[in-house]
């Protein structure tokens, strides 16, 4: 789907300098779509969707700028620093915005503090994969081994502190099980790797991971999700074996703190109705994710349920950033 309304960064500096209309009246100049990780992964995916849908509905261009680095925390300061007018949005997910405030010692942006909630885009759950070399073919079977042989198992993870990592850090507690981390920097490599054989476990993105099950090079355990998902219907939750374990990545829009609540309710409308449709719904299952379209007042109070959740996953596991 081609992204005809994105246009040159360049282009919306040079707009910036036109004076700002009221909130009644927004938007009369383009707006800057921040995107907290890089090109072509599902945020960016999920992020590049919305822009477009919110270009289409408000008549405005909207500007798609890559800033990733530092779990996220860039795309995030630059968002919370700028002027609350609408016009610099954030797209961020889970890690960004949830797991980075337990897992930094200080930022320099506070998630709860300095930006606004406007939609929860979407959600989607990880998948449990190994090499076909891993005996276990079930969670259970996975558990067993690894209560009997403790340490003999290692995971690979986008790095220390990512969603992946600290998902089976969740799984280790509540299954009581030691599992050794091996931290790659970024998805891909480690993927690479457990294809390979050069790894054993895995917990990552259903879309990546999606061609190798169906080819046979990996082998689906189970989803993090609390249910069983459209496109692996075979592959039960991990929640069937381990009770009360849910792990879901999720992608949400935000504006700067003090933003017009005129402005926000407009661009939730506007992206709520967008997910409504079917040919958003048909492009997020794509990447095995599904709409979400929760509003300010709930997507808040979830986020801060978040942010404690993770924050204590990572000081039972002592998990450091990189």
């Amino acid at each position: 789907m081609p992204f005809k309304q994105l246009i040159t960064i360049s282009t919306l500096v040079a707009a910036g300098a036109a004076s700002a209309a009221t909130p009644d009246q927004y938007p009369t100049r383009p707006i800057r779509l921040v995107i907290s990780y890089s090109a072509g992964g599902p945020v960016d995916i999920v992020g590049r969707l919305a822009g477009l849908k919110l270009a289409e509905a408000l008549g405005q261009p909207v500007v798609a700028d890559n800033r990733a680095g530092a779990n996220g925390n860039i795309a995030t300061e630059i968002v919370a620093s700028s002027t609350p007018d609408g016009y610099t949005l954030l797209v961020g997910s889970n890690g960004s915005i949830a797991i980075n405030p337990g897992l930094y010692r200080s930022l320099h942006a506070d998630p709860v503090r300095d930006l606004a909630p406007i939609i929860l885009l979407a959600s989607s759950p990880l998948i449990l994969v190994t090499h076909p070399s891993v005996a276990p073919n079930t969670v259970k079977e996975l558990i067993q081994l690894s209560k009997f042989r403790p340490g003999s198992i290692n995971f690979a993870s986008a790095g220390s502190g990512s969603s992946a990592h600290l998902a089976a850090e969740l799984f280790k507690g509540l299954a009581a099980v030691d599992l050794v981390h091996i931290p790659y920097k970024g998805a891909a490599p480690a993927l690479t790797d457990l294809v390979a054989g050069q790894v054993q476990v895995m917990f990552t993105g259903v879309s990546a991971t999606l061609p190798f099950v169906k080819s046979g090079k990996l082998k689906a355990l189970g989803v993090t999700g609390e249910k069983r998902v459209p496109v692996l219907p075979e592959v039960p939750a991990i929640a069937e074996t381990v009770a009360g374990y849910e792990v879901t990545t999720w992608y949400g829009l935000f504006a700067a703190a003090k933003t017009s609540p005129v402005i926000i309710n407009r661009l939730y409308r506007v992206l709520a109705e967008a997910l409504a449709s079917a040919d958003t719904r048909q492009r997020l299952a794509s990447l095995g994710a599904e709409p979400a379209g929760l509003p300010p007042e709930k997507f808040a109070p979830m986020i801060k349920q978040e942010i404690a959740k993770w924050a204590k996953v990572v000081k039972d596991a002592g998990v450091r950033p990189e």
